[in-house]
């Protein structure tokens, strides 16, 4: 035997043994186990409306049971769900705000839920300093009708406004309604808790002289105007934003689910006040959101809740804005 064979004699079981190791450790390595994360990105989502720039603000979602949609029996909606893989009979329902800088203002349009209809909503604030900005910026906030899902946001735990500098719009005759303690005292006792909800969340803005009421279709801030959209609520209000030739209408709770009412307008939601006139509404602003192409934006579409309106043979369908980078 030579040298050089005895040598290979003795060091093939060592080598066998170190390839065996580093293979072993491989293995460990890619069979490694990653943790699961958890967590969702911070929920926003900006894009540009001609000089003015839009940013979706995500509050949450809560979940609502179809039995809440009327004029409608319970086959053909569970139809249009399974359309569109939307799993009942409680449906994810999104709540969504809209931030607006025009370059000179920064305007809010409605404040999310807060903390009271449970953990799953209330993150308006988290999101809004997510996407750069503090509550101290914001110079008005435009609320689309005064149901808590859209205010409570407006105040803090302790009942101090969230936004301090801004003023405060709605609808007269939200107010009228919303925050009358007469009309309050005459509703259900289950709907008692509506009413306080609105005159909390617009109490210390009344009281610092910075809650200011509009009625019907007028403009409100330089490329703000008010939409009237009565029938959810007596004042639910729309706003038409417009920056050049550019224009988004922010349509508040002309739609509570999608997947339904876009491809049936006569059904009504349990909330609507008057459900003969939402129905009216809601068919009136799809007419015209089609036949101009507007782009809308809606509190309770899938987030960010922006995109089209297409008319079909038999009602409408929703077209949603495709991810993108903001322009330069």
């Amino acid at each position: 035997m030579t040298a050089l064979s005895s040598l290979s004699t003795r060091t093939a079981p060592l080598l066998r043994g170190l390839l065996a190791g580093l293979f072993m450790l491989a293995s460990g390595i890619a069979a490694a186990e990653a943790p699961l994360q958890k967590t969702q990105v911070p929920g926003y989502y900006r894009m540009n409306l001609g000089q003015f720039e839009v940013t979706a603000l995500y509050d949450g979602a809560i979940k609502l049971d179809t039995k809440l949609l009327k004029n409608s029996n319970e086959k053909e909606i569970q139809q249009l769900l399974a359309r569109l893989f939307v799993k009942g009979p409680a449906v994810q329902t999104a709540v969504n705000a809209y931030l607006v800088n025009t370059g000179s203002k920064l305007v809010l349009i409605d404040a999310g839920a807060a903390k009271l209809f449970g953990p799953s909503l209330g993150n308006i604030v988290d999101n809004l300093k997510a996407a750069g900005y503090k509550p101290e910026q914001v110079d008005a906030v435009l609320v689309t009708h005064l149901h808590g899902d859209h205010v409570n946001g407006l105040i803090d735990a302790e009942g101090k406004a969230v936004f301090a500098n801004a003023e405060v719009w709605s609808a007269k005759a939200d107010n009228d309604f919303w925050l009358s303690e007469e009309i309050a005292a005459k509703a259900p006792k289950e709907a008692q808790g509506f009413f306080k909800m609105a005159r909390d969340a617009a109490a210390p803005y009344i009281k610092s002289g910075k809650w200011k009421t509009f009625s019907g279709n007028q403009p409100l801030l330089p490329g703000f105007a008010s939409y009237a959209a009565n029938g959810h609520t007596p004042g639910h209000s729309a706003y038409l934003i417009g920056s050049g030739e550019e224009q988004l209408l922010i349509w508040g709770d002309i739609v509570h689910n999608h997947a339904v009412q876009f491809a049936r307008p006569h059904v009504a939601i349990e909330f609507d006040n008057d459900r003969k006139a939402a129905v009216a509404t809601r068919k009136a602003i799809f007419a015209k959101a089609a036949k101009e192409k507007l782009l809308v934006g809606g509190m309770h579409l899938p987030f960010p809740g922006i995109g089209h309106v297409r008319a079909e043979s038999k009602g409408y369908s929703w077209i949603p804005v495709e991810f993108s980078p903001t322009q330069e």
